[in-house]
């Protein structure tokens, strides 16, 4: 079986990973580099840890986190649909059995929220931890020169998940300076990402929570 471990030590891989890091840099969108792409990795470990799946199931999500992002180095523009076709040509290289590939690739086929949809676990999981990475430190330009998208981010001081099996909820708990950005402008620009949770979190039979500053808005 290829690893996680396998993945994430090809040079190729890597480098497609910094090059579509690069390439949003130029364009001045937010962070999509290696801290990001491992931050999901960790969290689609946890989720199918805490829900008790079986190992190959959490290193396949592992690595579909880990190269999900990969088209970007095309464009921007259907980035998960290219991506998936770049990681069936790297995985089948390196001679992943062709199920876990297709578990993969359809994972990361289906994590932009303009198209996605939970077809799998790997893919909710993987949406999840996408969907759920906001953060200050993806901003990469001043602040003067931010967007909303980057007013958002920037705003965010804390942001922690947590799945509770016993009440069968999986919380995205935000922090927020409303002197930066409104609770209205988070929504503005990430209520297609958190009905996309929504529907993943249903997935595995649970109800996702949106906590924001102590209230729960979702």
């Amino acid at each position: 079986m290829i690893t996680f471990e396998d993945v994430k030590n090809n040079k190729e891989i890597q480098t497609y990973i910094e090059e579509a890091d690069n390439y949003l840099k130029d364009i001045g969108y937010t962070e999509h580099s290696f801290k990001h792409v491992l931050h999901c990795v960790g969290v689609v470990s946890y989720i199918l840890n805490k829900l008790n799946y079986d190992e190959k199931t959490i290193e396949l999500a592992k690595i579909a986190a880990y190269m999900h992002d990969i088209g970007n180095v095309i464009n921007r523009e259907d980035h998960a649909k290219s991506g998936a076709l770049m990681s069936f040509r790297l995985l089948d290289k390196m001679g992943m059995d062709t199920k876990d590939i297709a578990m993969i690739i359809s994972a990361i086929g289906n994590h932009d929220e303009s198209s996605a949809y939970p077809v799998n676990v790997i893919s909710s999981a993987l949406i999840l931890a996408d969907k759920t990475d906001v953060r200050r430190s993806r901003v990469r330009q001043g602040l003067t020169d931010f967007s909303i998208h980057d007013k958002v981010n920037y705003s965010v001081i804390s942001s922690l998940v947590v799945l509770d099996n016993d009440n069968k909820t999986f919380t995205l708990n935000l922090t927020i300076d409303t002197s930066i950005c409104s609770i209205m402008d988070y929504f503005e620009i990430f209520l297609s990402r958190m009905l996309l949770c929504k529907r993943a979190a249903h997935f595995f039979g649970l109800e996702f929570k949106l906590n924001i500053n102590n209230q729960t808005l979702l």
